[in-house]
């Protein structure tokens, strides 16, 4: 992902990857009522995804269009996690992850499951 997206753009384009194509604003209520956005702070963060590729705006209304899977933008972002605060070493996140709380027995599963079906790739 060659686009770095600031917590801010990150609110908008989760409203975008969770109910899809959205007018800005249609996207703007989601945010007033989730963040206490204003409009215009809405529609200022809007353009600068735009201008960044990860939104594509068309008429009528200024329909607004996430161009970037919210995948890529996870995978991304944990790599640079993984880089930045553990050295790029995924063993030491995990054990920091397993580190911060008991873990039910289900979460232990899906875990080893995971971890599993990683090592057959």
């Amino acid at each position: 992902m060659a686009v770095k997206l600031f917590d801010s753009e990150l609110k908008v384009m989760n409203v975008l990857w969770r109910a899809g194509d959205m007018t800005a604003k249609e996207i703007s209520d989601i945010l007033k009522a989730e963040t206490g956005w204003n409009m215009n702070t809405t529609y200022t963060v809007i353009k600068k995804c735009i201008a960044k590729g990860a939104i594509q705006r068309s008429e009528p209304n200024f329909l607004c269009h996430a161009l970037i899977p919210k995948e890529e933008v996870q995978q991304a972002e944990t790599d640079e996690l993984i880089g930045k605060l553990y050295d790029g070493s995924v063993d030491k996140l995990f054990a920091a992850l397993l580190g911060r709380k008991k873990l039910s027995a289900q979460q232990i599963a899906k875990l080893k499951q995971i971890v599993e079906e990683g090592a057959q790739e």
